[in-house]
């Protein structure tokens, strides 16, 4: 068994959330803990639309530091390693789980969980769960917001290098004029350092939503110029709906009123985290871009990933419990009314919320920033993880 390995698995389920956690952190793994990392997937091609360098159709590569195998049914290991990181419950290959088992010493093994802010996550994190018909055991590893929680993934230097670019692109063009501020404490909008005068910038990730056609007619009939960036893919239909069919193609930009939507390529993971730095609210969703917009300490929405029986609004909920702790009036109530007509796809709801949620921004950015830096206090995932590895050598 290698001491230094460590396999991390992952099946994409939908879009590009698992595969985005999943290369976080094998990278964050293998550059800070000097860990020899390969990462199975079994859809090569969509990690490849956010990672150009990747071959897609390569069974194995290595890229960035890390080694990144084609999971199918026939994957197995050769050589076991110390640790395996099973993401979100994918399951392990037939093949692999039959050498665990027959291994005198089975790798540790981490069910990586999705990221919830429910208290319950709290009473299971890190519990040891034996297979009943196989002499292995796995942990529950959930990302969480607390202390008894496994942390989200937070590589070394992030927040210095959000800072730096901010400052650069500061002392690039002059700042835009502070807004008025109708959130308490009084005071100007914390516009990030480099915005223009003449208005908003916007990132728009989310998942179909309903609401979406009124909030751009909203956005295009009001007082203030607004431009919102959207990753090519996203809300196509709705755009087909308010835009009668003239959707945009990647990199082409379309403009009606004071709304202007342009349509941008998918980019590389760090691509993205500067584009969420400079916007002045960001619209996320899942997991991957959800932790990325905390860390970018600016405005944002979450819109969880659609689970039946409407667990997601669960999530929902006890997140913005936990998030808006602390936050004063009017941002916090203007903050629920606005997350919650949007998630209800509410578009007559979602476009009335909007000017209240607009006025807040500046309370939201001081909350934002509090935020980042009181969750940055706790240990990043993968450094929980190695910690924990390392108390059962």
């Amino acid at each position: 068994m290698n001491g230094r390995r460590w396999d991390v698995f992952c099946r994409v389920v939908d879009n590009y959330g698992d595969a985005g956690v999943a290369w976080r952190l094998a990278r964050q793994l293998a550059a800070e803990h000097a860990l020899d990392v390969t990462l199975w997937l079994d859809r090569v091609a969509t990690l490849a639309r956010i990672e150009p360098g990747l071959d897609p159709l390569a069974r194995v590569q290595r890229h960035r530091g890390v080694t990144l195998r084609l999971l199918d049914e026939s994957a197995g290991a050769d050589d076991l390693p110390e640790v395996v990181v099973e993401g979100f419950g994918c399951g392990l290959p037939e093949r692999y789980l039959e050498k665990m088992a027959a291994s005198a010493g089975p790798p540790l093994w981490f069910n990586l969980e999705y990221l919830s802010a429910e208290p319950w996550v709290d009473a299971v994190h890190g519990l040891a769960s034996p297979l009943p018909r196989r002499s292995l055991t796995r942990y529950f590893w959930f990302p969480g917001f607390t202390c008894h929680t496994g942390g989200l993934i937070r590589e070394a230097g992030l927040f210095e290098a959000r800072d730096g670019y901010l400052n650069e692109a500061s002392a690039a063009r002059p700042r835009r004029e502070p807004v008025h501020d109708a959130g308490a404490g009084g005071g100007g909008s914390p516009d990030a350092p480099g915005e223009r005068r003449d208005g908003l910038d916007l990132v728009l990730f989310c998942y179909p939503n309903r609401a979406l056609p009124a909030l751009f007619e909203a956005w295009s009939e009001g007082d203030e110029a607004i431009r919102c960036t959207l990753p090519e893919g996203v809300a196509t239909a709705a755009l087909d709906t308010w835009l009668h069919g003239d959707v945009p193609h990647a990199g082409q930009s379309v403009t009606h009123g004071r709304l202007a939507l342009r349509i941008r390529p998918f980019s590389t993971q760090e691509a993205f985290d500067r584009l969420l730095w400079a916007s002045d609210l960001n619209f996320v969703r899942g997991e991957d871009s959800f932790v990325r917009a905390q860390w970018a300490a600016r405005p944002f929405v979450w819109q969880p990933y659609p689970q039946d029986e409407q667990a997601h609004v669960l999530k929902l909920e006890a997140f913005v419990d936990r998030y808006t702790a602390g936050l004063p009036e009017p941002a916090l109530s203007a903050l629920r009314v606005f997350w919650g007509a949007f998630n209800a796809e509410d578009g007559t709801a979602t476009a009335a919320a909007w000017p209240a949620f607009r006025a807040v921004f500046g309370p939201l950015g001081r909350h934002g920033r509090a935020w980042a830096d009181r969750l940055a206090e706790l240990p990043d995932l993968a450094a929980g993880l190695v910690e924990f590895w390392h108390s059962r050598l």
